[in-house]
């Protein structure tokens, strides 16, 4: 794979992204303290708290509401880096532009926290929103659950784990870019492939910093891998977006043509040409905006019954 294959209206931003030496304990320990510092555009309109239980939960708080629907949302990171702080701009878009509740968790990091500390975290934030519901205008039946890359991964989990509770489950899964499949870390042939941003060493790296164990192991624990699910009946209607040229698009395809064979209401969106992150990273680009603005409608769509604002 080479630039040429990057779809031309990503091409210059792509060029700028700096190479970050994940593989490095030393940076990724300072990685915490970059995303600390690091300038993130905040729409206005949109009020953010801190609430919740350890290690908290990221309110976003619309000025001007206009549904008791809501959105809890797991940033990205390839469960080793990450802070739910990197996404203050597509929360706050979502939040804004749908006027709706966003609560965007933070949970613990592999390999210092492995499986199941991050779905945990995750389930322990969804359960407080849930119990704070009434006091936040949300009514707990219109809550989707979403996610972007790792973070996408453990909102399909956490859709997973909560239906399985019988309690509240998620009204609707929004997936972007979503790390699905620990079986994809395991084929040795795509470590020669360029996939940029999020190659199959960096993946190998993550889950297995998630897992405790190579990445492909016969045996995973429930809720760990979603790909690993035998029964996707019943599961919430998903929009699962995914870039062509990036290292999870099989993965994500194939999670969507089985939640589909299951019964299950599912809208795929396939980027020519996107590597793997570029709603964030190139989200001023026509492609980019393009793509998210898709995402935002359908969740308008499903949670508001509106088209929502692009």
């Amino acid at each position: 794979m080479t630039v040429d294959d990057v779809a031309p209206g990503l091409r210059e931003t792509f060029g700028r992204l700096p190479g970050l030496p994940l593989h490095s304990r030393l940076f990724r320990a300072l990685v915490p303290l970059i995303f600390r510092f690091m300038p993130i555009a905040r729409p206005a309109g949109v009020r953010i708290e801190t609430v919740g239980p350890a290690p908290g939960i990221r309110l976003y708080i619309p000025e001007h509401r206009k549904s008791d629907a809501a959105l809890f949302w797991i940033h990205g990171g390839g469960y080793i880096i990450g802070t739910a702080r990197i996404d203050d701009r597509l929360c706050g878009e979502i939040c804004r532009d749908l006027g709706i509740v966003v609560a965007s968790a933070e949970y613990r990091l592999a390999p210092r926290h492995p499986f199941p500390a991050a779905i945990d975290d995750c389930h322990g934030a969804w359960q407080w929103l849930l119990a704070n519901s009434a006091r936040l205008g949300v009514d707990p039946g219109r809550i989707a659950i979403g996610g972007m890359s790792a973070g996408g991964g453990l909102a399909a989990a956490l859709v997973q784990r909560v239906h399985d509770e019988a309690r509240q489950g998620a009204a609707a899964q929004l997936l972007l870019a979503p790390m699905l499949d620990d079986r994809t870390a395991a084929r040795r042939e795509l470590d020669e492939r360029r996939h940029f941003v999020w190659d199959n060493s960096l993946n190998a790296l993550g889950w297995r910093s998630y897992l405790g164990q190579e990445p492909g192991s016969a045996a995973v624990p429930d809720y760990a891998v979603p790909a690993r699910r035998e029964n996707f009946a019943g599961l919430p209607p998903a929009w699962i977006g995914t870039g062509s040229i990036e290292l999870f698009a099989e993965e994500d395809i194939a999670y969507a043509e089985r939640l589909r064979a299951a019964g299950c209401d599912v809208t795929l969106e396939v980027a020519p040409g996107a590597p793997h992150g570029f709603e964030a990273w190139a989200a001023d680009t026509e492609i980019g905006a393009a793509h998210v603005a898709k995402a935002k409608a359908w969740l308008a769509e499903r949670l508001t019954g509106s088209a929502g604002r692009a």
